[in-house]
């Protein structure tokens, strides 16, 4: 069952909006038209189904987007942060087609759909941004089924640390802190066969596993 946020009109003052391909002006023209809500860690935002009719603004917080079966497997399709946003595809109505979970506080700023329309047709430049985005979700979606069709885990997995790194000196950084699970959610396998796998990568000097981050040392092997 979705939590149910909480709304403040303070809030609307004291908090300004900040995404980056929108100028602080359209910023603050977007978030004359929200709603600000906040959700505690855990709350479902969104559940899967659901037929409701918002775009969502990070303004702090973080979230999990993810598919489930009524078993409670779960498979993630990624994370977002402040300055991110979610709930875009209702632009094409029909239900919502993954959930969305809080994974520390959260506050939203919440546009009604029609609201959003609105906006986009006055601000050319970000409806060109938002279908870029969609774009990308559609490539990164076409690479997720090429390599669960034609790559075993340890490919699977490989693609999604290389995916996620990015440059960070001589090495290539994962800076944030996703637990065995979570990778094995990322690619559908089980929480064993990611430690195995990160167990041998790490006693290779691939990999540096902290709590807060994954450190790419050197390229992956080609296989396992």
């Amino acid at each position: 069952m979705s939590a149910t946020g909480t709304y403040h009109q303070e809030d609307v003052v004291q908090i300004s909006l900040s995404v980056p391909d929108l100028s602080p002006r359209d910023a603050d023209d977007l978030l004359a038209r929200a709603a600000i809500r906040s959700f505690p860690r855990h709350a479902v935002v969104i559940n899967e189904g659901d037929d409701s009719n918002s775009v969502y603004f990070i303004m702090s917080g973080a979230v999990r987007v993810f598919l489930s079966d009524k078993d409670g497997n779960e498979v993630v399709i990624g994370t977002l942060r402040s300055g991110e946003y979610f709930g875009e595809m209702a632009l094409e109505p029909g239900s919502r087609s993954a959930s969305v979970m809080a994974t520390e506080p959260l506050k939203l700023a919440c546009v009604g759909m029609d609201d959003f329309r609105n906006f986009l047709k006055k601000h050319p430049d970000f409806m060109y941004s938002v279908l870029c985005k969609l774009i990308r979700r559609v490539r990164t979606v076409n690479r997720n089924i090429k390599g669960l069709a034609l790559l075993d885990v340890y490919g699977r997995l490989v693609q999604l640390l290389q995916d996620l790194a990015v440059p960070s000196g001589s090495e290539l950084l994962i800076d944030e802190p996703l637990t065995q699970q979570e990778l094995a959610s990322r690619i559908g396998c089980s929480r064993e066969m990611v430690s195995k796998i990160m167990k041998d990568l790490v006693d290779g000097g691939y990999l540096e596993v902290s709590r807060k981050h994954i450190a790419i040392k050197r390229r992956l092997p080609a296989s396992w």
